[in-house]
């Protein structure tokens, strides 16, 4: 069995966010899958069985449990599947269990379409300022919590409690985002309550992000930054209930499995 490691939103390797990608031809247990992402322990990987030409039913595994959506292994995938797999290929045809979507490959960039989250504005408690160890503009609610804070500069020296943040009742994750001169917006992303104190660059959260920023700043294209340590740059596009999320990918390394399924 073929593994690749890919940097997804990157353009250049140790760039981005790094995920595992297997494409199947037919499918492997589930209790494979589980083990394979923790033998690798990499924060998500991919797993994809090939239905017909340029269709393709998707899982995605973290290192402790099955998720269900992840943009930057989804792209990590595309990429694997155009270049190794379909070379020719335009549209990638998606099917998930929470999901279905299509990704339009063009050269090295891929545009994966999703379905926005549904946001509403709720109330900056202490215990978020405590987290944070300031006070931020506003707070909504998708997924994950988004926090508007003062400046770009805010958001790349923030430096929360992450063992506090685990007690913050809503909110899978937690974002803080502030506006940018070179970028539409900026941010970084937090995931304590799953095991990650924070994701290099992680698609699946511009779902809301993006949402939350075209709305204020109406507009539909927007270029966005994550200041993590590696970093990465997200081209989304909000529109009608969708987001879509456009990015390069680079290879790290290719394996093979020596298992049975």
């Amino acid at each position: 069995m073929k593994y690749y490691l890919v940097d997804a939103f990157a353009d250049k390797v140790f760039e981005g966010n790094p995920a595992g990608v297997c494409v199947l031809d037919s499918p492997i247990s589930e209790s494979l899958m589980q083990k394979i992402a923790a033998e690798n322990n990499i924060s998500v990987t991919a797993f994809a069985v090939k239905k017909s030409p340029g269709n393709y039913y998707i899982r995605w595994f973290k290192p402790e449990k099955e998720i269900g959506l992840c943009g930057h292994a989804t792209l990590a995938l595309a990429f694997v599947i155009s270049n190794y797999y379909e070379p020719d290929i335009k549209t990638i045809n998606c099917e998930s269990a929470s999901e279905n979507f299509m990704i339009l490959v063009d050269k090295n960039t891929f545009e994966m379409d999703f379905p926005a989250f549904e946001l509403t504005s709720c109330k900056v408690t202490p215990l978020i300022e405590e987290v944070l160890g300031f006070k931020p503009r506003e707070a909504v609610l998708g997924r994950d919590l988004i926090l508007l804070v003062d400046s770009e500069q805010q958001v790349k020296n923030a430096r929360p409690n992450f063992e506090l943040m685990k007690k913050i009742p809503i909110g899978e994750g937690m974002h803080i985002t502030a506006s940018s001169d070179q970028y539409d917006f900026v941010s970084r992303c937090f995931f304590p309550k799953i095991g990650m104190q924070e994701d290099p660059v992680c698609g699946s959260a511009h779902c809301g992000l993006a949402a939350y920023w075209a709305k204020k700043l109406e507009k539909d294209e927007l270029v966005a930054r994550q200041h993590s340590q590696r970093g990465g740059t997200l081209y989304c596009r909000s529109k009608d209930g969708r987001v879509k999320i456009k990015g390069k990918a680079v290879l790290y390394s290719e394996a093979e499995l020596y298992i049975q399924s």
